[in-house]
């Protein structure tokens, strides 16, 4: 009996012992691996559009160091030399990362996008200036679909494994023993096992038919599609331009306004909340706090002017160029039908990007979003049947021109189809005021970006032949008075 009575004095202390070594794993374990250490503050409400994150490092971030070494370690995969800079991102001098990435620490330090990766614009008046950043412009240098072949093709190659990126990661870093163990025998292999899923999302980016996005473009409803509601890839094919973000509160969906190209959206609640959710990858973590930012963004977008025209401006000619828009455009993009849907048939551009969504596609969407207890009007349920009517607001930032950015300016724009550029570069962010739209031509052109065949599927510049056949001093007049929208 005295010897049970001495064991148990000795059981007591190390069953605490034990509760204690329990409890400090587990610490560890949560703070390593899921205490979110949330956001810092900005300095503005344009420094948080840029680089405030929006949730989606939860189930859609890249490691850090993951994220940092890819460039290094499978620089044949990049688009173009450069880094992360042959994807056409903005960068600003001194920042961590390039406009649009987020840096947050849920255990670790994490990558994701926000919205500014598609929708800050910049140019330049001159081959030798910094770019001139516009924050919810659209971003017309961006390589997308390259940066999502990127990640999943390295993912594949045999040299992504734990030896390899902990070389490069070593050389880089110095990490303590514990995140040493963690990305090699967790995050590493994680890591790659998400983004080899992501592989048969992004299937038909691989296809030999269909021609590359390119800069500045994106194929927004498939994307939707293969992500949102998890469809088998059709043979739908559309991308389109980043759109403008500014001013979004000009939209009202009580006078018949739809969104997206396509008008398959009801308001500017719905676009952003779908937009956002495309980024989480998933279900927000955090429904109020997802709800929160959503709240912010609408005010943002809602109320960020578009931009001004940054050159000179022959104000008397632009008086003149108002009449011959009142009888050209006005009906269309200055009026009841602004913001409203024009039949295939009238307006005559490329039907692609109608193609790749349908009614029921919209009816499973808005369901998925219900079931993630969201509220918003939503993607309209019903059949495309065109193209929606722009609002024109700083039309001269928006090149190149049509849904699918087939038309580099605005000057080409007004001539008939049949004399429009067939083929031209996109991505070239120096600005020629005269046609209006950025340099599309001549090797600095070709070496910083894209080509855009208009012969290719998605990818037709007809159409939209309203003006071209003014005489060239009322288009001259024309351009002039665009230049003050």
């Amino acid at each position: 009996m005295a010897k049970l009575c001495k064991c148990s004095r000795w059981l007591i202390p190390l069953g605490i012992v034990a509760l204690i070594m329990v409890a400090v794993l587990g610490y560890v374990g949560w703070d390593r691996f899921f205490r979110d250490y949330g956001q810092p503050s900005f300095s503005s409400a344009e420094e948080r559009f840029k680089y405030g994150s929006i949730g989606a490092e939860f189930d859609a971030g890249i490691p850090y160091w993951i994220f940092y070494v890819l460039p290094r370690m499978f620089p044949e995969k990049l688009p173009k030399p450069g880094g992360l800079a042959a994807f056409g991102v903005n960068w600003e001098q001194g920042k961590e990362l390039p406009i649009g990435f987020t840096k947050r620490r849920i255990g670790f330090d994490r990558v994701a996008n926000n919205c500014a990766a598609c929708h800050v614009a910049s140019y330049r008046k001159a081959h030798n200036e910094n770019p001139v950043l516009i924050a919810t412009g659209p971003n017309h240098t961006l390589d997308l679909e390259a940066f999502f072949r990127f990640l999943v093709d390295c993912a594949k190659d045999p040299r992504f494994n734990a030896d390899n990126l902990m070389s490069e990661i070593n050389g880089a870093a110095k990490l303590d023993w514990i995140d040493r163990m963690a990305y090699r025998f967790l995050i590493i292999p994680i890591t790659k096992k998400r983004l080899l899923e992501r592989e048969g999302q992004f299937q038909w980016i691989y296809r030999h038919d269909f021609p590359e996005w390119g800069r500045g473009r994106d194929d927004a409803m498939n994307l939707t599609k293969y992500f949102m509601i998890r469809w088998k890839m059709d043979d739908t094919f559309g991308p389109t331009d980043m759109p403008s973000v500014w001013n979004l509160k000009k939209y009202k969906p009580e006078l018949g306004h739809r969104m997206n190209f396509a008008g398959d959206s009801h308001d500017p609640r719905s676009v952003v909340m779908d937009s956002a959710l495309g980024l989480l990858g998933a279900a927000p973590h955090d429904k109020n706090d997802f709800l929160k930012q959503i709240d912010w963004l609408l005010d943002y977008l809602g109320n960020t002017p578009a931009p001004k025209y940054p050159f000179t401006i022959d104000q008397a000619l632009a008086a003149k160029g108002k009449p011959v828009f009142d009888a050209n455009c006005m009906q269309c993009h200055a009026s009841a039908r602004t913001g409203t849907r024009i039949p295939l048939a009238e307006i005559g551009t490329d039907r692609g990007r109608m193609d790749t969504w349908n009614q029921q596609a919209a009816i499973e969407a808005n369901k998925v979003v219900r079931d993630m207890g969201l509220e918003r009007k939503g993607l309209v349920e019903e059949p495309l049947i065109g193209y929606v009517a722009q609002f024109l607001d700083g039309i001269w930032l928006r090149a190149p021109y049509l849904h699918n950015g087939s038309i580099p300016s605005l000057r080409d724009l007004l001539k008939p189809p049949s004399q429009r550029p067939q083929a031209f570069w996109r991505g070239y962010d120096v600005y020629d005021p005269a046609k209006m739209g950025f340099i599309s031509q001549g090797p600095e052109a070709e070496r910083a970006g894209t080509k855009y065949d208009t012969t290719l599927r998605g990818n037709g510049n007809m159409g939209h032949d309203f003006g071209t056949g003014l005489p060239e001093e009322d288009k001259h007049a024309l351009i002039e008075y665009l230049r003050t929208l």
